[in-house]
Order: C-alpha cells, then sequence, then structure tokens
C-alpha cells in the first residue's frame, strides 16, 4: 500500500469514528457524557488535521489542530460540564423525537449526505467519505439542535456542526479554508459558547428548567 493511500485509509477511519460518536450524541441523554463524546469528537478532528499537516506539508492546518484540542478539548468541555454541575441538571428527559425515530432520521440524513458529496469527491485526497462524514456531521448537529430541548445539548450541537464545517474545510484539495478566516471562525464559536453559556444559566434561574420551550412563555 503506498504512503498516500494509507493516510486516505487513515483519514477516513478517523472521520468515521467522528461520524459514530456523533451518532452516540444523538441517542445519548446524559449531559456529562454527551460533553464527553464532543470532547473525543473534538480529539479525532485535532489528529485527522495533524496528518493532513505532516503528510501534505499543509502546515498552518497544525494551527487548527493546536486551536481544536485547546477550545474543544479542554476550555469548552471543562466549561460546559462545570455549568451542568452548577445548574444540577444532568440529562434530556424529553426530547422532541424518540430514540428509534431518531436513528432512522439519522440514517436518511446520512445517506442524503453520501448522495450529496459522491459528485465532490474528486476534489479531495483524503478518503472518498471524508466529505460525505463532514456534511452527515452538519446535517445530523442542525436535527440534534431541533431535536433537544435542552439548552446545553443544543449548544453541543451547535458546537458539533462546527466540527463538521472544519471537517469539509480540511478535506477539500486546498486543506482548508484561509487560516485567518478559520481563526475567526473559531474565536466566534467560542464566544458564542460563552454567551450560550450565560443565557442557559438565566433560563435555569428564570424557569428551574433548561427547556428553551419555556421562553414561549415570554410572550406577551
Amino acid at each position: 500500500m503506498s504512503p498516500p493511500d494509507a493516510v486516505s485509509r487513515l483519514i477516513t477511519l478517523l472521520a468515521s469514528l467522528m461520524l459514530v460518536l456523533q451518532l452516540l450524541l444523538v441517542v445519548q441523554r446524559m449531559l456529562i457524557t454527551n460533553i464527553r463524546l464532543f470532547a473525543l469528537q473534538s480529539v479525532l478532528l485535532a489528529a485527522i488535521a495533524t496528518v493532513v499537516a505532516v503528510a501534505y506539508d499543509a502546515w498552518h492546518v497544525l494551527v487548527i489542530a493546536g486551536l481544536t484540542l485547546i477550545g474543544k478539548v479542554g476550555i469548552l468541555p471543562w466549561q460546559l460540564t462545570r455549568l451542568v454541575r452548577r445548574i444540577k441538571i444532568d440529562q434530556e428527559i424529553h426530547p422532541l423525537v424518540n430514540m428509534p425515530a431518531s436513528m432512522l432520521i439519522c440514517g436518511a440524513l446520512t445517506l442524503l449526505a453520501y448522495v450529496v458529496a459522491r459528485p465532490f469527491t474528486s476534489l479531495t485526497r483524503l478518503g472518498s467519505n471524508t466529505l460525505a462524514v463532514a456534511l452527515t456531521l452538519l446535517l445530523t448537529g442542525f436535527f440534534l439542535m431541533i431535536n433537544r430541548r435542552k439548552a446545553i445539548t443544543q449548544v453541543l450541537a451547535l458546537l458539533t456542526t462546527e466540527n463538521g464545517v472544519m471537517l469539509a474545510a480540511i478535506a477539500l484539495t486546498t486543506y482548508g479554508i484561509p487560516l485567518v478566516v478559520e481563526i475567526g471562525i473559531f474565536l466566534d464559536v467560542i464566544v458564542a459558547v460563552m454567551v450560550l453559556g450565560i443565557l442557559v444559566f438565566r433560563i435555569r434561574e428564570s424557569f428551574s428548567s433548561m427547556d428553551v420551550s419555556k421562553l414561549n412563555e415570554l410572550k406577551g
């Protein structure tokens, strides 16, 4: 097996593991476990970025790997875990769609992502399924955001969606969008999560719940 083929297979394997973790997020209700699954998914994203940087001399991608490890494996999981323990609500009770139906929907979204990604396979040398996995992360992240009522889970859904965007950028032949743009997106996500963390705490104080549907009660 030639080195490019070995690299392609390794990246495909890591991307597939990211998809498995995303599906576990869809069926898992414990918030702390969801945070850890997101952190593991981010470790795999950083590993893909590192492999790309080393194998294809795309050293600027190492910056993304470092930021991912610092922010999405370190800072954000720590902050979200601290928030969950502070508000003392540790699981999602009533998602809008039950687990069997959620898995069927995610299966359909995965199939859709592979169909959409097929014409663009020639644009990437990082494994034939990498772009499809990235699109699946994006679509299932949106579904998770809609399906869950707890604000913390919706924050995690936003973060996994951003992981999908970064994976798609890395998978392209340019090995990522311009570095300045990537750093800007990353910092925007960090700020957004901090703001959402404050919002979660305020929802908890006002309604003794993290159910975002409670915000409908504010309508005059």
